[in-house]
């Protein structure tokens, strides 16, 4: 969840790191420190709670901190409370070894109690710390043998920097079960937990696998498998523009990556359509494994979780076969019935929330295919899937996901469509409207954004609403879980999202005089069952704003107080169209109330630990 920034080379170390650090703000943290080796100096540690601007000020820009090799870290608070002395890097008791982490140590009490037993004294109350202190034990000389016996030793998700003030011409990288890059340049290497980190350095990347330890030279990189043997590790370029992870004039990451939905949706969808047909090459799926498929199994977490929610609907009108969402967290505890016959498709943005790789995993090991959606190429998740489709969305920093969710929704439209021509599910005439109104959606998109205004207009009205509840049937309540989230993620507001149908089952309890309730009715054959449910909130004096499709505006405007309007297009892709409103309605409402849209409190945008 948090961020690590590593570098050697021949440069001063500092300013990049910070700089990497900056670009990695996004990831969401409370606190910040850099770790720098300096000839006269030693290694110098420099921490500071609070935003990344008080370490950069307390270092004049990484100024005052010398040294050309060094380790940066951006941190959430797992183990120990938000201040400088649990901020990394945590440095073991004679200063000699500093470590950067992400993820969690599960034994760090056992390894704590066994250090003190040996007169080893902790200064913070991290899980971190007991990876410093326990190489300082192991240390006699030789780096990467106290290394190996460290890692011997902990348990648990990590990915880590390590340097060390007696070998300033190594920076040591590991991962286990959390994500790590190495970026490869002249004379300078550097290791992140996210390629936006390097980007502006170098484009020449390597990801990590589980158990790898990379040593990092001025010269060179020697990566070493779990085994310790030498491997030789592919190196991919990175064809995205530096500009992608920059803001362009918005004031907000948020609102620039909203704003980017339409094009964003024409560079997943577009290249894979050729002559009116739905073209996967990077998918071998048989008739006969389809029409034999037993259960679609969709596991995902957060808003992702959300795009299943409407793929069930979907798919399973178009395959019909049975679909189950599934969150990725639940999945290996609820006993999954998972054979041979089954299909996983795993869904996630970054391609490393850890549990969705762990469900992932469950689910390999118990038989079933994996067909992956990611975004990141080379991401753990698209390395071990047996199949794979990137999103191809580019960058995205804002915590809140827009984008993303629009992409891998365009995704399983083109697996839907895919599945049911092989399987012969679907007359010819439905495919190529589904696909003719698939071509049009970007345009429809762009046609919603212009009309913002309007729906800023609406935020300003509702901003100060205590609780918001969001109501619709089928898709309408698939993408209204998704409205709510968006709401509840970057404005603070308490909000929940229901099937319609539901509220007389406990839920109208809470609707009282001016409750906001958001009401899609879209999904024009159950229009009328949600209007009626309109109807039992404002009857207890809610306040209602309406989002339905221009053929339905002039009927759902006689009973909610506002409604917002989108195209009408083939019911099977509305989500797509009705996402839009309900993101900057969140957006506009946070913005009113001042809320920090793009690092929203408590959140990071990949969710590496469990």
């Amino acid at each position: 969840m948090c961020g690590i920034v590593g570098f050697i080379g021949n440069e001063e170390a500092s300013p990049i790191l910070l700089d990497g650090l900056s670009r990695l703000e996004y990831r969401g943290y409370d606190s910040a420190g850099l770790a720098v080796y300096g000839q006269e100096q030693g290694v110098q540690v420099v921490k500071a709670k609070g935003r990344l601007k008080g370490l950069s000020d307390l270092t004049q820009g990484g100024a005052t901190v010398h040294g050309s090799l060094g380790v940066g870290h951006t941190r959430w608070a797992t183990h120990g409370a938000p201040s400088d002395i649990n901020s990394h890097p945590q440095v073991s008791e004679s200063g000699r070894f500093a470590v950067v982490h992400n993820g969690i140590i599960e034994n760090y009490v056992e390894i704590r109690e066994f250090l003190q037993s040996k007169g080893v004294t902790f200064v913070s109350q991290t899980d971190t710390e007991v990876v410093a202190q326990l190489l300082e034990y192991y240390y006699r000389g030789g780096l990467l043998d106290a290394v190996n016996k460290t890692l011997n030793r902990i348990r648990g998700a990590y990915a880590l920097g390590i340097i060390c003030a007696d070998h300033p011409d190594m920076l040591i990288a590991v991962r286990q079960d959390s994500p790590l890059i190495i970026g490869r340049g002249e004379c300078f290497h550097m290791l992140a937990s996210d390629v936006t980190a390097v980007i502006k350095y170098t484009r020449e990347v390597s990801y990590l696998d589980d158990g790898e330890i990379a040593i990092l030279t001025r010269d060179g990189v020697e990566v070493r498998d779990r085994y310790r043997q030498v491997v030789e590790k592919a190196v991919s370029h990175v064809d995205w523009e530096v500009s992608a992870a920059e803001k362009g004039g918005y004031e907000h990451f948020m609102a620039k990556e909203i704003m980017e939905q339409p094009e964003a949706f024409r560079k997943t969808v577009f290249p894979r359509i050729k002559d009116g047909h739905v073209l996967l090459d990077e998918l071998e799926f048989t008739p006969e494994y389809l029409k034999d498929m037993d259960k679609l199994y969709i596991i995902a977490c957060g808003s992702s979780y959300h795009v299943g929610m409407v793929a069930k609907y979907n798919l399973e009108k178009l395959l019909r076969k049975p679909v189950e969402v599934t969150l990725a967290s639940e999945f290996r505890y609820c006993d999954p019935i998972v054979s041979e016959r089954t299909l996983a498709l795993v869904i996630s943005q970054s391609g490393e929330t850890i549990d969705t790789l762990a469900a992932m995993r469950e689910a390999k090991r118990l038989g079933a295919r994996v067909l992956a959606i990611v975004n990141v190429v080379g991401s753990t998740i698209a390395r071990e899937a047996d199949d794979v489709l990137y999103t191809w969305a580019g960058p995205e920093i804002a915590v809140a996901t827009t984008k993303a969710y629009s992409t891998q929704l365009a995704l399983t439209y083109l697996i839907g469509l895919h599945f049911a021509e092989v399987m012969g599910a679907i007359s010819p005439e439905s495919y190529a409207r589904i696909v003719s109104e698939l071509l049009l959606l970007p345009t429809k998109m762009e046609s919603i954004l212009e009309q913002r205004d309007s729906i800023q207009y609406f935020a300003s009205l509702y901003f100060n609403h205590p609780s918001i509840f969001f109501i619709g049937r089928n898709v309408d309540y698939a993408v209204g879980l998704e409205g709510s989230l968006k709401l509840k993620e970057i404005s603070y507001i308490h909000s929940e999202a229901y099937a319609a149908g539901e509220l007389k089952h406990g839920t109208i309890s809470l609707i009282e005089p001016g409750t906001l309730v958001v009401a899609l009715g879209s999904y024009a054959p159950l229009f009328e069952k949600t209007m009626s449910n309109v109807v039992e909130v404002k009857s207890r004096g809610a306040d209602v704003l309406g989002l339905t499709t221009g053929t339905l505006y002039d009927a759902m405007v006689k009973t909610v107080d506002h409604a917002m309007a989108v195209p009408e297009t083939h019911p099977m892709l509305l989500p797509s169209l009705d996402v839009l409103p309900l993101q900057l309605f969140a957006y506009y409402v946070a913005l009113q109330r001042g809320c920090d849209i793009d690092k929203p409190r408590n959140l990071a945008k990949s969710v590496t630990v469990e």
